[in-house]
């Protein structure tokens, strides 16, 4: 294999162990996960530390997996202020008013019955999409919703590491 090394992996693999903590926060705000992905540094490529984020997500435990949810807003609320939050949810920004306290209700509903945010790799999804995702999914049961969660989290968690190694150190 090749190495493929970007300035935003460059970045990564020699930042301080405090700033590369903090920039996979951002990413995912399990601290297992940031933790597993710390310790197996230099990467010596992008894919690997996708694979070390794959394997890590895979590890959490229900504990871990509820501290990463507590880190995304519901969809169709992305949290003020948060230029990823606003591009991921990007869709429900042009949604009709009816469609928006639709995905309101449906993510209250939601929660009640799990007891978190109803989590969805927004990226490239419409609103529609997202709302018929969460209808369909609000009749699953608990475990099978956690495995969903898992593998939603899993793709987000690659998104915002694409975006970390190609643009690298995050600007405050």
């Amino acid at each position: 294999m090749t190495s493929r090394s970007t300035p935003g992996l460059t970045w990564f693999n020699t930042a301080k162990d405090a700033e590369a903590r903090a920039a996979l926060h951002d990413v995912c705000a399990a601290g297992s996960w940031g933790s597993a992905l710390l310790s197996q540094r230099p990467y010596d490529s992008a894919e690997a530390l996708f694979a070390a984020s794959d394997e890590a997500t895979g590890a959490l435990t229900d504990e871990g997996l509820d501290e990463a949810m507590a880190g995304h807003p519901p969809i169709g609320r992305p949290k003020p202020g948060d230029p990823t939050s606003a591009r991921e949810q990007r869709s429900m920004a042009g949604a009709s008013e009816a469609l928006k306290a639709e995905m309101l209700e449906l993510n209250l509903a939601y929660q009640d019955k799990f007891g978190h945010v109803f989590l969805i790799c927004a990226t490239g999804k419409t609103a529609e999409e997202m709302r018929d995702a969460v209808r369909h999914r609000i009749d699953n049961s608990p475990r099978q919703e956690r495995e969903i969660v898992r593998r939603e989290l899993a793709k987000i968690n690659r998104l915002r590491l694409t975006r970390l190694t190609e643009e690298g150190a995050p600007t405050a």
